[in-house]
Formats: C-alpha cells, sequence, structure tokens
C-alpha cells in the first residue's frame, strides 16, 4: 500500500491503514480483498468496498485500490486481475462497480476501457468530514 500510495504521493499512516484492515478484513459486509500473485510472488492486490444502491437496485461495489507493482506492469498480470473482478461480481451479485483513476494514468485508463468499464457522465464529489 506504501508503494501505491508513493505513485502519486498520498500520505499515509500505516498503523492507521493496518488498523483499517483489521476492521476491513473482520466484517465481510464491507467488502473483499485479494493478493495478486505471479510465480508464487506476491506482485499485487485488489480492495473492493461494497455499497448499497437504490438507483441500481442492490449492491454494487467500489474498486478502492488496485495495485501492481512496477516490474509486473506490461505482462497481461492487469488485465487478468480486472478479468477476475468482473468474474467475482457475479458471485457477489453486484450490479455495477465504481473505480476512480488518476487523470495522468492513461495506462490504467486504456485497460479498464479495454474491459468495458465507462467513463461516467457525471462529476464525482466529495465531502471530507473533519
Amino acid at each position: 500500500m506504501q508503494e501505491f500510495y508513493a505513485i502519486d504521493n498520498y500520505p499515509i499512516a500505516i498503523d492507521v491503514s493496518k488498523a483499517l484492515f483489521q476492521e476491513f478484513i473482520s466484517n465481510e459486509n464491507l467488502g473483499k480483498s485479494w493478493l495478486i500473485l505471479s510465480d508464487n510472488e506476491i506482485v499485487g492486490y485488489i480492495i473492493l468496498t461494497f455499497v448499497f444502491s437504490f438507483e441500481y437496485q442492490g449492491k454494487i461495489a467500489f474498486l478502492d485500490e488496485l495495485y501492481l507493482t512496477e516490474k509486473a506492469r506490461g505482462k497481461g498480470i492487469g488485465s487478468k486481475a480486472i478479468a477476475f473482478i468482473q468474474s467475482e461480481s457475479h458471485k457477489l451479485s453486484l450490479k455495477l462497480i465504481y473505480l476512480e483513476v488518476e487523470q495522468h494514468n492513461e495506462k490504467a485508463q486504456k485497460l479498464y476501457l479495454a474491459h468495458d468499464f465507462e467513463l461516467h457522465n457525471r462529476k464525482l464529489m466529495k465531502h471530507k468530514i473533519k
């Protein structure tokens, strides 16, 4: 997670992230996470979080994090990871998967578009609770 956050200089508090991950994996209603392996080595991870939506008539997910180490990129592993998520979405009875991608990350955008993700016609907004 530290490597992923460092790409765009996002702050990370390791102790907070560890506590949040413990909370996350202890409650299956919050979502699912997977490690990505290649040649018996961990090369990334996926975190999918769940939301209930009236608009989409049921459970939807937010692809909160999909990370591959630099040496794992460009080898088709990301494509397999997305195909895996899409397969799991049926098992999890999901209606939709949302995700965010940085404007500068054109490779990730192309990867998601190639897997039938679409640009959303709405603007994502946020309100941070203080």
